[in-house]
């Protein structure tokens, strides 16, 4: 056999052994929808959502816990220590998020339900609604998902990476990227 012969067989897609061909991957978004949003952890759990059973639950309710973070710190680390299970939020975690906030940018986690947007100060529209996504990179890793929201405020979706417990088969919080700065409301803008 000669070398481009064996170049060919060894590269084409028609000789590859059906094992080793992947299926393609199917987007799956999920939509969840609040009449009203809780506002502490006793309000969360009551939520169907709060049985954390799939990685787009616990994400939905990640950004219910930091909204109300941006009304009560105590109320919202309560919600997100629920959310991230047998692993609190670190010093470091907590610091991250106050952070976030100390400049007035309460309007960040809202920015992930629909309706909002910069012109109207980032109102939502009533239900509450959250879409998660995930893409052909979630899931890289048996127990940890990357799954994607989209703000109205960004150009790009924010990633929250969950976690699941084998024992009981809940998704806790593991990591969240969704409290990157967004384009500031209309009323906040002085370019507006």
């Amino acid at each position: 056999m000669s070398l481009s012969s064996f170049l060919k067989k060894l590269f084409s897609s028609e000789t590859a052994p059906e094992a080793e061909k992947k299926p393609a991957f199917t987007k799956k978004t999920e939509t969840f929808t609040f009449d009203k949003l809780p506002m502490n952890v006793e309000e969360l759990k009551a939520l169907p959502e709060a049985s954390l059973d799939t990685p787009f639950k616990t994400a939905a309710l990640t950004v219910i816990a930091l909204n109300a973070y941006a009304s009560n710190a105590d109320n919202g680390a309560a919600m997100l220590n629920f959310l991230k299970g047998p692993q609190p939020l670190t010093p470091m975690e907590k610091q991250f998020i106050r952070d976030r906030f100390m400049d007035g940018k309460t309007y960040v986690p809202i920015s992930f339900f629909a309706g909002t947007s910069p012109d109207n100060n980032y109102t939502p529209s009533v239900p509450y609604t959250i879409m998660v996504s995930d893409n052909p990179y979630s899931y890289n890793d048996s127990t940890y998902v990357s799954l994607w929201l989209t703000s109205s405020g960004a150009d790009s979706q924010r990633q929250i990476k969950l976690r699941q417990k084998p024992s009981t088969g809940e998704w806790f919080l593991w990591e969240q990227y969704i409290l990157s700065d967004i384009r500031k409301p209309k009323s906040e803008d002085p370019w507006a």
